[in-house]
């Protein structure tokens, strides 16, 4: 047990580091404009996260295990601790870069090193997202911020009851942002030791079951969630104030639009409906809140005309982006020969 205990440990840190980058990026523009205190959104973010990671996270788990099946514990703990230390690296740089991105990179680390082949069609949609995402999330925010404009100036609001719409807005938007991260990033989480679960079915007099997936999603779940808590204002105050300078109402778009797109990536129940309708499914592939966020961000300058936008930050954050899964390839490649050859543990069958 405690052997399994050490192996999950990596996973459950890449959780933690996903808490403190992403997670919270679903209320970090709250927060940053003052409308949500930041413990407020740091509970609801947490609760919601879990819940979605539990009934929600099996869909876009299954597209990363077509990437690559990592069939041995010892490969999962390496790719995920490799992923976690690059994330916690970019977060130190106070980068809001996509824990996919890391754990895409550990992946395709473990098949050079295991000599697995990698699909190149299945990697080919997963990077697709990673330029639809932000760019999705930042058509959402231009358009949105037109219709709220239009709806403030014709709504005649007190300015008291326009600001408590838009908190409350807040609150149950980023609670639907919260259940959609746990749903599409507990793959980044927990998806390689799906394979290796070491965890049986439960279940309760016929009553219900919790599978052995499940279980490792709420767990992982809890970890995200320790990650808000603990580590997670840094990245909201860059996201939140360095790209751009957010009204209460702007940072209402901006968690609706990165809330939108993070659904969109991880409805099955949307994917099964576009289907049998024989329309084009979105892919259920795990993308990132950062992303997303940064985006939608973007897409208000944009909208407000682009005068405050700080495109210096923008092109750090893509850099950002764009070293994350090769700092993830190279570190799991060379961690896996060290666990291997040093510590005489079993990375691939």
């Amino acid at each position: 047990m405690l052997s399994i205990l050490f192996f999950l440990s990596s996973g459950l840190f890449l959780g933690w580091s996903l808490g403190a980058n992403d997670a919270a990026n679903v209320f970090g523009t709250a927060v940053t404009s003052r409308m949500i205190r930041f413990k407020t959104a740091a509970i609801i973010c947490s609760i919601f996260v879990i819940i979605g990671a539990v009934s929600g996270g099996a869909g876009a788990t299954s597209t990363l295990g077509e990437l690559g099946s990592i069939n041995a514990l010892a490969g999962a703990f390496t790719v995920a601790l490799s992923a976690a230390l690059t994330v916690l690296f970019m977060t130190r740089a106070m980068l809001p870069v996509s824990t996919s991105q890391s754990i895409v990179g550990g992946i395709i680390g473990w098949n050079f090193f295991a000599g697995v082949h990698t699909d190149t069609g299945v990697f080919t949609k997963i990077a697709a997202t990673w330029v639809i995402c932000p760019v999705l999330a930042m058509v959402f925010a231009f358009v949105l911020f037109f219709i709220a404009k239009f709806y403030v100036k014709n709504s005649k609001l007190h300015l008291f009851r326009q600001d408590s719409r838009t908190r409350t807005g807040l609150i149950v938007i980023g609670a639907f942002g919260s259940y959609s991260l746990g749903a599409n990033n507990i793959a980044n989480v927990m998806g390689v030791f799906v394979p290796s679960s070491p965890f049986k079915d439960l279940s309760f007099e016929g009553l219900f079951t919790i599978t052995g997936t499940q279980q490792l999603f709420f767990i992982g779940g809890i970890a995200i969630a320790v990650g808000v808590f603990t580590y997670s204002r840094r990245v909201m105050e860059m996201v939140g104030n360095n790209i751009f300078t957010l009204s209460p109402i702007s940072a209402l778009i901006v968690v609706m639009s990165a809330s939108m797109v993070l659904f969109l990536f991880a409805s099955k129940e949307l994917y099964d409906l576009l289907q049998s309708a024989g329309l084009p499914t979105i892919p259920l592939v795990p993308v990132s809140s950062s992303q997303a966020v940064v985006g939608a961000v973007i897409g208000i300058g944009l909208a407000k005309g682009g005068r405050n936008l700080h495109l210096g930050v923008v092109g750090r954050i893509s850099v950002g982006w764009v070293l994350t899964p090769v700092i993830s390839a190279l570190l799991t490649f060379i961690s896996l020969y060290f666990m291997q050859n040093v510590f005489m543990n079993t990375v691939y069958q």
